[in-house]
């Protein structure tokens, strides 16, 4: 029997997903650049300290503004429902290879719905933040006391966004089939079946 095949996301969506990724670590290695002096080898990628302190900022923006878009055409998929704490419940269970008191999800699980949320709020903090102390634009607008602990926070805040995106990462790897999804756009049916069942019955119309 030939292998089906469900659509999961679109040429756009995997589009605006590689374009987040791509200036995620553009902004993400031009930051660390001026994160320790240890690495500030890293501004030359961008042409030296110059260049990557005023890229990082535009960088930074680009990504949020294409994070704005993929927000928009996914959060009501995300919001927080009732089986996501059950989920949760048993997520050791399912670490440790027993799937079966897992309860049935949608398009997304409790895990990364998780990583969807701590993303937005990485990436508000992340932004409100880099514009307090953004030279020479904005941040004679604000006290100097603010803008420190703005440093502080944006600091954090990158440290939050970048070990969720590992765990992103190495969840889309150990889950078999899941890359798939952002590469071509679709899975098989027997993942959708697997992993989230009640997405594969709202698209398939299959009890």
């Amino acid at each position: 029997m030939a292998t089906r095949f469900l659509q999961r996301y679109s040429a756009g969506d995997r589009t605006n997903h590689w374009l987040i990724v791509l200036l995620f670590f553009c902004a993400g290695l031009s930051g660390l650049a001026f994160f320790h002096p240890s690495l500030f080898f890293l501004s030359a990628l961008f042409g030296g300290g110059t260049w990557a302190r005023i890229l990082h900022p535009f960088m930074g923006l680009l990504m949020a503004l294409c994070f704005v878009f993929m927000f928009v055409r996914l959060w009501r998929h995300n919001v927080w429902q009732d089986v996501d704490t059950q989920w949760l419940k048993h997520s050791g269970d399912m670490l440790r290879g027993d799937k079966s008191h897992m309860p049935p999800v949608g398009r997304y699980n409790a895990g990364q719905k998780a990583v969807f949320w701590l993303m937005v709020v990485c990436l508000v903090v992340l932004v409100v933040t880099g514009v307090m102390f953004w030279q020479p634009w904005f941040a004679n607008s604000f006290p100097i006391t603010l803008r420190r602990i703005a440093v502080v926070l944006h600091a954090l805040s990158a440290t939050g966004l970048i070990l969720t995106v590992i765990v992103h990462i190495y969840a889309a790897i150990w889950v078999k089939g899941t890359v798939r999804a952002m590469t071509r756009g679709s899975v098989t049916e027997g993942w959708a079946r697997q992993n989230h069942p009640l997405w594969h019955r709202e698209m398939t119309g299959k009890q």
